[in-house]
């Protein structure tokens, strides 16, 4: 009889939250995108929001909240109420570098619940045009030849193409010195004028200037050629499988989401990547959509965390801890 009435009590506490599962969304969502308005984060958010919110008859509202390279936006939503209806899509460098890089008020997954892996983005290397290197392998030789000479600009310190450039330096043995910039846009301003020698940053920021001829791009860091880059090698083809470099962009929820509501926001993202037209738009920005399950996109952020923590130690860059 006493567990009669256990079982009766745990089914009525589930019914509340099967409820709201069924029903979810009821109201809109917002959806936190922790860099400012325009750049690829916003762009992916904005395409995939958009037809969620077709999808759902819920408005999703976009909410830039940019800051200390996506930590202050995806810090909100590890600080919001668990019930499905404040969500982000962050990137790797605040999910998976920033923790190593300097101190966070959030544990990437005891704070926050990985919904899905949207997108990745390859980056790309180029050269300024005054440097005579037409492949990686010339540009290896040109830095052994003259180490502590050559130098590569990243979008600011501890930022992915900052780490792309110390694990392409550890992975070929050269000595380049990095030049942080507060943004992508003044180091590609200053790669177009000669002032720095070589980058990695997302495709989508080069493309214009390496199809103008402005920039020589070397190699680019996905498993596959770049649909629109088909002329630019990977880094495997180069002959380097470990620098496989891609920024990637995720879905991610409070701690204590429950289950349902988790498996009620997936439905809905990846029902949403999977329309031809969000898979046209997100293309033309040099993404390729994944849409994975929560568990593999928790293994992926575990994965990922480690490698960057890695190369931070063994590069022996300087950390904010």
């Amino acid at each position: 009889m006493k567990n009669r009435r256990k079982l009766l009590l745990a089914i009525l506490l589930l019914f509340p939250t099967l409820a709201s599962a069924q029903n979810f969304p009821a109201k809109p969502i917002k959806l936190i995108v922790p860099f400012p308005a325009g750049g690829p984060n916003d762009i992916i958010a904005r395409v995939i929001g958009q037809r969620m919110s077709e999808l759902s008859g819920q408005p999703v509202l976009i909410d830039n909240r940019g800051g200390q390279g996506g930590v202050l936006g995806t810090d909100a939503v590890a600080k919001s109420a668990p019930d499905g209806y404040t969500i982000a899509i962050s990137s790797a460098g605040a999910l998976a570098i920033s923790p190593s890089m300097e101190k966070v008020a959030y544990d990437t997954l005891a704070d926050l619940t990985p919904v899905t892996l949207v997108a990745t983005v390859p980056e790309m290397l180029v050269v300024a045009t005054n440097l005579p290197a037409k492949d990686i392998g010339e540009l290896i030789a040109l830095a052994k030849a003259q180490p502590g000479k050559l130098n590569f600009a990243s979008s600011g310190p501890g930022s992915l193409p900052h780490l792309a450039g110390e694990l392409f330096k550890l992975t070929a043995k050269i000595d380049i010195v990095h030049v942080p910039y507060r943004g992508a846009a003044p180091a590609v301003n200053d790669l177009l004028g000669q002032q720095v020698q070589m980058t990695f940053l997302d495709l989508p920021v080069l493309l214009p200037q390496v199809k103008a001829g402005s920039l020589r791009p070397i190699a680019v860091g996905s498993p596959e050629r770049a649909p629109t880059a088909p002329d630019v090698p990977t880094m495997t083809e180069a002959g380097f499988p470990d620098l496989r470099i891609e920024n990637w962009y995720g879905m991610v929820a409070p701690k204590g989401t429950p289950k349902e509501i988790v498996a009620a926001l997936h439905d809905l993202a990846t029902k949403a990547m999977a329309y031809p037209a969000v898979k046209e738009k997100l293309a033309a920005q040099g993404a390729t959509l994944i849409g994975d399950e929560p568990e593999h996109f928790r293994s992926f952020i575990a994965d990922e965390t480690a490698k960057w923590a890695k190369v931070i130690k063994d590069a022996g860059v300087e950390t904010a801890k």
